[in-house]
């Protein structure tokens, strides 16, 4: 009986360099292709938004597509990211990747039926195991922001905002913007 393959970071490392994105969830490789222009615009809005109150907090850093690895066979590069000053001092090591989980971290979907299964089952898991705070899955086809929060050690789907509906969160004290300022300039075909 053979056994299944199981990818780790180190095979990652002997990956090309050719601007795709690699990721591995519970040993699976996932491979994207470049994104879409919204895609991209709707991180930027994200990081934009998220840093505008973490300056006037000051309480952690936004970052854009860091490398996360949480085991040698769960190593991901989430869209964006929320961290904490006092979880930064622990997850950030010399090779420059947090080895802990960020409080909030951010995904926008990608068209795809696979691409939508990643981020809505296999990155929920995995973000729900390794202790994430809060996810946000964020559709710029449906500008739409699905938030998952923790209870009872679970990430769960608290609600879906639209348009002018208030994005609020415990985990970012005094944060709250209209779910429609993270589509801002969107171009939809």
């Amino acid at each position: 009986m053979s056994q299944l393959l199981r990818w780790t970071s180190a095979d990652l490392e002997a990956m090309p360099d050719d601007s795709k994105r690699r990721e591995i969830i519970d040993g699976e490789l996932y491979v994207s292709k470049q994104p879409h222009y919204n895609h991209q615009l709707v991180c930027v809005n994200s990081v934009v938004t998220l840093s505008a109150w973490n300056t006037e907090s000051g309480l952690g850093q936004v970052n854009l597509a860091p490398g996360v690895i949480f085991a040698e066979d769960d190593d991901v590069a989430p869209d964006v990211i929320w961290i904490s000053n006092r979880r930064l001092a622990n997850a950030l090591t010399a090779d420059g990747k947090l080895h802990s989980a960020p409080e909030l971290v951010v995904e926008v979907l990608s068209p795809g039926e696979s691409n939508e299964r990643r981020d809505r089952e296999a990155k929920l898991k995995l973000y729900s195991r390794r202790g994430v705070e809060e996810y946000w899955i964020l559709d710029w086809r449906t500008q739409s922001v699905e938030v998952y929060r923790r209870e009872h050690a679970q990430l769960r789907l608290i609600h879906t905002l639209y348009g002018e509906d208030q994005l609020k969160s415990p985990t970012l004290p005094g944060f709250f913007t209209p779910a429609a300022a993270l589509f801002r300039g969107i171009h939809l075909d």
